[in-house]
């Protein structure tokens, strides 16, 4: 914060200037809570439980337990039957490291109701912060069956199979992205990232059409433009390759080498030298 706040109605507009903006701000949050906020609690009204609700976050981000139990118990003296307050607890369970209870307590909430996304997503953190992956990937696969719209879901199962080597998989997951968003030029950089990864000519030639397409929609997109410059480079010296595409993959080498030079040229900070001199090392003239 740029300087201190001590007006109450100052403090709740400020916070509720957070919660729009889905801003964490957590330090900010639990010491304007305890300054100022604690002490006008009761003028805040029906905003004051979702006061309470930010507070009880932040706390937990900060390790701040004492907040955290004293906004708990105000949310479920007023709203005991609540699941999203039975969530708030699972939440203090798993920053408590007490993960078995923070399973119970989310799987009685998706017990009564199946299509509670924030509780099942919940599941799939606690997993991965335990190091259980596998465990992670069939709570996530089980939710995308309800959920198939969600694309944060599609991309963080797709982490989770890259992080096993499962590249097929990672790359069914990109393949529903680009369906969802087939003009995000990020999705066709991962997918063609995940088969340049898997290697061969086929998966070559798919990685360099990804890549190219991605550079195409955001020319600007320098892992794009560098992932092009080596598939092209990497086709045009492989012997599988018929002369037709050679002479395909040289010219797209030399666009992706342009491009990056003039990228380089308009902004020095974006490319330090030795990435220059690499660029010139990969991309030298290739003989058909």
């Amino acid at each position: 914060m740029e300087k201190p706040i001590k007006h109450w109605e100052d403090v709740r507009d400020l916070l509720r200037n957070w919660r729009e903006e889905n801003c964490r701000q957590s330090e900010d949050v639990v010491d304007l809570w305890k300054e100022v906020l604690a002490n006008h609690f009761g003028k805040l009204g029906d905003e004051g439980w979702l006061v309470l609700e930010q507070v009880f976050i932040a706390a937990l981000d900060c390790h701040s337990m004492e907040v955290a139990n004293f906004c708990l118990s105000k949310l479920n003296q007023e709203f005991p039957d609540s699941m999203r307050v039975k969530r708030l607890k699972a939440m203090k369970y798993e920053a408590l490291e007490r993960y078995e209870d923070a399973l119970d307590i989310l799987d009685l909430i998706i017990k009564k109701d199946e299509t509670n996304a924030a509780s099942r997503k919940r599941k799939v953190t606690i997993y991965k912060s335990q190091g259980m992956i596998i465990e992670a990937i069939k709570e996530l696969t089980d939710y995308l069956r309800i959920f198939m719209a969600d694309q944060e879901a599609w991309m963080e199962l797709c982490d989770l199979y890259i992080s096993q080597q499962e590249w097929n998989k990672a790359a069914f997951c990109v393949e529903e992205l680009m369906l969802h968003s087939p003009f995000n030029h990020l999705y066709l950089q991962r997918y063609a990232e995940i088969k340049y990864t898997q290697g061969g000519y086929e998966n070559l030639e798919v990685a360099r059409s990804y890549y190219a397409q991605a550079a195409k929609l955001n020319p600007q997109n320098v892992r794009a433009l560098y992932g092009l410059l080596l598939t092209s480079v990497h086709m045009a010296s492989n012997s599988k390759c018929p002369s037709q595409k050679k002479k395909e993959s040289i010219k797209l080498s030399e666009w992706a080498t342009n491009q990056l030079s003039q990228l380089q040229g308009s902004n020095d900070t974006m490319w330090h030298q030795e990435t220059a001199d690499l660029v010139k090392t990969v991309a030298r003239p290739i003989v058909v």
